[in-house]
Formats: structure tokens, C-alpha cells, sequence
């Protein structure tokens, strides 16, 4: 027995065969695609309307006079500093993060036992629901004395030749400096890196792991023949995710750091370049007028620099699984 969402003609001469009918099921599926659409559309339509703000708000901030301003700099001087400090502090973290992840990773997928790599795999992610103020206060209360009590005078001593470990500027005693924001937004990221770089590598086809063991590889060859080649592109793209993470962080960069306005090496220091977030973070209470706009303006940067590295962490991936099996 068929089904019809449309009834027959209450017409006693109609004949059934007649009347347009459709099977019910059919009625669902568009019930289903428009709310799926829909909430798609209502993401891209957020996204603009988020750029849209951002440019609409900051274009004042870009164009005012430097005279008009507090410090009598142009835009580009202004923000400058905001973005090295930004990219700065979020690739410590990334090199800080990876090389740990991407172990984390290969010891939950093929060496620890099942019932651990759960344990530990939800422990591991159970990290990226922390919020960010706790991490911040962990890094300025916990880590940051540590860092400043053995870390950094080791560093300086042994590693001085290196410019982000050395210069003329005494070493922080009170940790506030680029290298413990760096250690905290590293464990901060680590989830993201680790959970999709775990995913990757249980996915290598059982055949290649086989196949190199059977030509008399240890388990580490097997890994380093097989497992991380075919999980290449997901390592970069989890990398690339975990840093725009790290580039938009705010709380946790604006209670460690000890922030002021230019370019600075040394990450050992009370002289540290501060980030866009968290200058924002810090500075928008007290701002009126155009120093509004300009930190809009610098949140559209922000916004552009974070949108291209999840476009490209997007490719990355995209092009690593489309070809992964070749």
C-alpha cells in the first residue's frame, strides 16, 4: 500500500491514476534540506555580516589623520607592532605544540593499549574545554615563576647567542614575558593538533602498515615509512588550525603579558610586543572616538589574518585526504 501526501479529488467521477501524488518520504528530505541550507546560509550570512561590521566601523580608524590620534601615528605604524607581536607569540606556541602533539598523537593511535588511548585521548581533548582565563591565570601564577626562577636565566646563560635569547635587557624575574605566553597558548592548541592529527593517522590503510612490517621494519620504521607520510597533510592542517586558534587568543595573553608598544626579539624580557586581541581586550574600556575605530580597524585585521589561515589549513587538508591514497 502507497502512501500519498496528496489525497485523491474528493470528485467521485476522478480517477485516482489522475491526481499528482508524491510519496511522503520525499516531503522530509526538503523539510531537512532547507534547515540544512539554512543553517549553512545563516553562517556565510554571519561571516559577512561580521567583515561587513568590522570594515563599515574600522574604515574611520584607517583613514583619520595621525594628528587626530593618540600617539600621532598612521594605521599601518599603529598596528605594526600588534601584528608581529600576534604572529610572533602564536608561532612560538605552534613550534612549542606540534612536535608534542604529533607524539601524543602516535602514541594514543599505535602503542598505547585500547582502554589507555581512550583514557587518555579524552583527557587530551578534555583539555580544549578550559577556559582561556583559567589557562591565563595557571600561566601568571603557576608557570611564570617557575619559568622565571630556572628557565629563563638557562636560557640566557647557554642560548644567549640566539636573539630571541639574548640582548642588553635584563632577564624577567617575574615571568611575565612572550616565552610563558608561548608555553601556555602551546598547551592550549595541543588538543586541537593532537585530536585531528590522531584521527589522520588511524585512517593509514592497514595494508601499508602490514605490507612495511612485513619487509622487516620495526614499528617506528613502520610509523615513520607509512603512518606519517600518509597523515602529512593532516599534521599541517591540524598545525595550521591550532595557529589561528593561538592568533586570536585574548585572556590568557593579556594576564601574563607584559606588554608595550614596538618591536621586540627577546622573549625573556618585561618588553614584550603585545597582540591584537589582547590590546583590544585592554584598551577598548578607556577609548573613545576614532581610538575606537582604530581598534575595530586592528580587529579587522585580525579577522583577515585568521580567515586566511583557516583557508589555507582548509586546502592543505582538502588536497592531503584527496590524495592521500595515492
Amino acid at each position: 500500500m502507497t502512501v500519498y501526501d496528496t489525497p485523491p479529488s474528493g470528485n467521485p467521477d476522478s480517477d485516482p491514476d489522475d491526481v499528482i501524488t508524491e510519496p511522503v518520504g520525499k516531503w522530509g528530505d526538503r523539510v531537512f534540506f532547507g534547515l540544512s541550507f539554512g543553517a549553512a546560509a545563516l553562517i556565510m550570512v554571519t561571516l559577512a555580516a561580521v567583515a561587513i561590521f568590522l570594515f563599515s566601523e574600522g574604515l574611520p580608524g584607517i583613514t583619520a589623520d595621525p594628528a587626530e590620534l593618540d600617539g600621532n601615528l598612521s594605521f599601518l605604524s599603529y598596528v605594526g607592532p600588534f601584528i608581529f607581536g600576534t604572529i610572533y607569540i602564536s608561532v612560538i606556541a605552534l613550534v612549542l605544540a606540534t612536535p608534542v602533539a604529533i607524539a601524543v598523537a602516535l602514541y594514543i593511535s599505535h602503542y598505547a593499549p585500547r582502554k589507555i588511548a581512550h583514557t587518555l585521548g579524552y583527557f587530551i581533548d578534555l583539555l580544549a574545554a578550559i577556559p582561556s582565563v583559567v589557562y591565563g591565570l595557571w600561566g601568571i601564577t603557576v608557570l611564570a615563576p617557575i619559568l622565571a626562577r630556572s628557565v629563563f636565566p638557562w636560557l640566557r646563560d647557554n642560548l644567549g647567542f640566539i636573539p630571541m635569547f639574548g640582548s642588553d635587557t635584563a632577564v624577567s624575574t617575574s615571568g611575565r614575558a612572550t616565552l610563558t605566553v608561548g608555553v601556555v597558548l602551546a598547551v592550549m592548541v595541543l588538543p586541537i593538533i593532537t585530536a585531528i592529527s590522531r584521527e589522520v593517522f588511524l585512517q593509514t590503510p592497514r595494508l601499508h602498515e602490514e605490507a612495511s612490517l612485513a619487509l622487516g621494519a620495526t614499528r617506528w620504521e613502520m610509523i615513520r615509512q607509512a603512518v606519517i607520510p600518509y597523515g602529512r597533510s593532516g599534521i599541517i592542517s591540524g598545525a595550521m588550525l591550532g595557529l589561528g586558534r593561538a592568533l586570536g587568543e585574548t585572556m590568557a595573553v593579556a594576564i601574563i603579558l607584559s606588554p608595550s608598544f614596538g618591536y621586540f626579539w627577546d622573549v625573556l624580557t618585561n618588553t614584550n610586543s603585545n597582540s591584537i586581541a589582547a590590546n583590544i581586550a585592554l584598551q577598548f574600556p578607556e577609548a573613545a572616538g576614532l581610538s575606537v575605530n582604530r581598534l575595530i580597524a586592528t580587529g579587522l585585521v585580525l579577522f583577515v589574518i585568521t580567515f586566511g589561515v583557516n583557508a589555507v589549513a582548509r586546502r592543505v587538508a582538502n588536497a592531503g585526504f584527496s590524495g592521500a591514497d595515492g
